[in-house]
């Protein structure tokens, strides 16, 4: 995660952000919605508050670090050389996190596996500037970003989050899970964006079919980059937030849920890694990959509206920046040859595909 603000951000708190005058006035407001189904449900009630915050809570942060460890255990496996370098931080408000890095390998040219665990007082100012209603909020989730070496082996970002804000009582007043995981090729290899897909749908169908075709939705109209013709970053996956439980049943079926997200992450990337770390590159290749990790920082810097709300508001910066690549490139008007296989990435980033029946 990219610090307290972030996080509180991320999990659908609304804000209103000025920004510098060069990028303009962003106006952030996520809108909570009703985005579950008859078996996943977001109702915004809060007679509905399922108050069982401990047991939620230590469950999930004790999955969070061992997803943690597991991400980071077979990433370094698959690298073969670098691993992963641990910064612990504290919040001097209430809980902390552990930033872990990998850079410079011979498959991951860079990486973040970030966890963390933060708690405090509502202040005035975050009443005031976020509209936030309660005494006091957890957060607790896990956000990560892979950068790869090899323009054959796409870049891949995921989050899993669960927040809660408090009465003065001490009661959860609310809490939802949010998350998700979307892949950024560089070249298109159609049976990589299937499996990609496949299995984040395999991990959703039992908890409802029509869950992945929503979620899918969300996040192909996510991320993108609304100044390039509304151009995708990447090939999309899954993107949700505000699932809010009804009951315990409901709190129950819903950790399982996450659960089911974040364990599927290293089956539904890690095959495409093994496939393609190996294929033959060149400058050519290189060229490319840096046009349109460009890209990513374009969306990132511009339209996340996580990393700018957490740079307008002091939120840990060597977090935040860790999403960004290593080497990136920007061209004047560059345009791939129509037809090539650069071309070819580019079209389905400008028109979305269904991946899975």
């Amino acid at each position: 995660m990219h610090g307290l603000l972030w996080i509180l951000l991320r999990n659908g708190i609304r804000a209103t952000v000025n920004l510098p005058v060069e990028i303009g006035k962003l106006v952030v407001c996520y809108k909570r919605k009703r985005m579950m189904s008859n078996r996943l449900t977001s109702d915004r009630e809060k007679s509905q508050v399922v108050h069982h915050s401990s047991d939620t809570k230590q469950r999930w942060i004790s999955f969070v670090h061992d997803l943690q460890d597991r991400i980071c255990q077979a990433l370094e496996k698959e690298d073969g050389g670098a691993v992963f370098r641990e910064d612990r931080w504290e919040r001097k408000d209430g809980g902390g996190g552990k930033t872990r890095i990998i850079a410079n390998g011979d498959v991951f040219e860079k990486g973040g596996v970030n966890t963390s665990v933060v708690h405090g007082k509502v202040t005035d100012a975050m009443r005031t500037q976020l509209k936030m209603e309660g005494d006091s909020w957890f957060a607790c989730g896990l956000s990560l970003v892979i950068h790869p070496v090899n323009p054959f082996v796409p870049t891949v970002h995921a989050n899993w989050r669960y927040f809660e804000c408090h009465n003065t009582e001490g009661k959860i007043a609310d809490q939802w899970f949010g998350g998700g995981a979307d892949l950024t090729p560089y070249y298109l290899f159609e049976d990589d964006a299937r499996h990609f897909h496949q299995t984040l749908r395999n991990a959703m169908t039992p908890f409802g079919a029509e869950l992945y075709p929503k979620f899918k939705q969300q996040c192909d109209s996510y991320f993108t980059n609304s100044h390039r013709d509304n151009e995708m970053r990447g090939i999309g996956g899954v993107f949700y937030d505000y699932l809010r439980p009804q009951d315990e049943q409901d709190a129950d079926r819903l950790f399982a849920f996450q659960q089911a997200n974040g364990n599927a992450f290293l089956a539904a990337y890690l095959p495409i890694v093994v496939k393609r770390k190996n294929n033959v590159w060149n400058e050519r290749h290189k060229h490319w990959q840096e046009i349109r990790r460009g890209r990513y920082v374009e969306f990132n810097l511009i339209h996340d509206r996580g990393t700018l709300f957490g740079l307008r508001t002091n939120g840990r910066t060597e977090s935040i920046l860790m999403s960004l690549p290593p080497t990136v490139r920007f061209e004047y008007n560059f345009h791939p040859e129509a037809g090539s296989e650069e071309d070819k990435l580019l079209q389905v980033c400008l028109h979305p595909r269904q991946w899975v029946e």
